[in-house]
């Protein structure tokens, strides 16, 4: 009898860790940060202490410029997401990396989450590149928030029922809530242009890249059979 109601009490227990997303009889590798994941962290705070260290110019080389501004260089569709203009900038983007992109690796492995992070790094840079020609813009766009907002979609995608809880106001909701939400937001203010000196298009494009991405890899419209 005693053992039966273990078994029972078990059960109940696993599902109630399955419906959060959480994975039962974790270890501590489980805990332990995964190793793409902590190559980026890594690799962003490298390149930001290169930038306290050798200045400007150096964050110029790195740092994405509008295509008719004479400073645009291919390896900036790249370099400009390890790249970030303050500590704030980088303490903010490294959390949301190591959050999302800690989870997301442990279901796809390494591999799988570069070519996701890093196609949404490059169709943020794409949309931020074609808005800026559109606007007549010559300001350049640093700062890993475009592979960050595709892996908030990619989180959503995988977990839409796992709850998020804001830092201000505190409320929590579910990924796929927080990501909507987030996503209409910058869209507004892209739109209307508030708060300037944000790539809220490059947000966008990090949220579209990763979105294709995942429906490419389920065979899903406007793509073909599965991946």
């Amino acid at each position: 009898m005693r053992s039966a109601q273990c078994r029972r009490r078990a059960r109940k227990a696993l599902a109630t860790l399955a419906a959060t997303g959480y994975s039962a009889g974790s270890t501590a590798s489980t805990h332990m940060m995964p190793p793409l994941t902590k190559s980026l962290l890594i690799a962003n705070v490298v390149v930001f202490l290169l930038q306290q260290a050798l200045g400007d110019s150096f964050t110029a080389l790195l740092a994405l410029w509008p295509l008719g501004s004479g400073e645009f260089m291919p390896w900036q569709l790249v370099t400009y997401a390890f790249a970030h203009a303050s500590l704030t900038h980088i303490g903010f983007n490294m959390y949301g990396l190591w959050m999302f992109g800690s989870e997301l690796e442990r279901v796809w492995g390494p591999r799988r989450l570069a070519v996701f992070y890093f196609a949404s790094v490059l169709t943020a840079a794409i949309a931020q590149l074609a808005v800026s020609a559109l606007l007549g813009s010559d300001a350049p766009t640093l700062g890993a928030s475009g592979g960050l907002f595709g892996l908030l979609v990619g989180f959503a995608m995988l977990f839409p029922q796992r709850r998020i809880v804001l830092l201000i106001p505190p409320i929590p909701m579910p990924a796929w809530v927080f990501v909507t939400l987030y996503g209409a937001i910058e869209l507004t203010l892209g739109v209307t242009g508030t708060q300037a000196g944000v790539a809220h298009f490059a947000h966008l494009g990090g949220l579209l890249g990763g979105w294709l991405v995942i429906r490419y890899w389920r065979g899903q419209p406007p793509f073909g059979s599965g991946r």
